[in-house]
């Protein structure tokens, strides 16, 4: 089973930086997709930023520009947040998708349980 596990959320004021991590654990094959999403109390879960095919980056239009989704590790990867505002308040998750190792090479779409992202004067 493949597992994902977000760290580095906290508590920041108007105009500063984060960076969150997402640590995979699992025997893969290969990654369909990396992605960040966000969800606010009371709000749909929306995507922010993905890699997909492990080439093609896409940022939703509200963090465009001051977000940056980025490759580590083998088994990591990262959203690094600038310029933060307070709509930007919600719980991060991030998400990978793509194939088992292993004979089958079965399909696999997982999430972590989140890291609370706070923007506030």
């Amino acid at each position: 089973q493949v597992r994902v596990a977000e760290s580095g959320g906290g508590s920041v004021r108007p105009g500063g930086s984060l960076t969150l991590s997402c640590d995979i654990s699992g025997y893969i094959d290969s990654f369909h997709t990396m992605a960040w999403y966000r969800q606010a109390p009371g709000k749909q879960r929306e995507m922010v930023a993905s890699i997909r095919n492990e080439i093609t980056i896409n940022y939703a239009d509200s963090v465009k520009g001051r977000f940056t989704i980025s490759r580590g590790s083998a088994n990591i990867f990262y959203l690094k947040m600038n310029n933060l505002k307070p709509e930007d308040t919600a719980a991060y998750y991030c998400k990978v998708a793509g194939r088992m190792a292993g004979q089958n090479l079965d399909e696999f779409d997982s999430w972590g349980q989140g890291t609370q992202v706070t923007d506030s004067s």
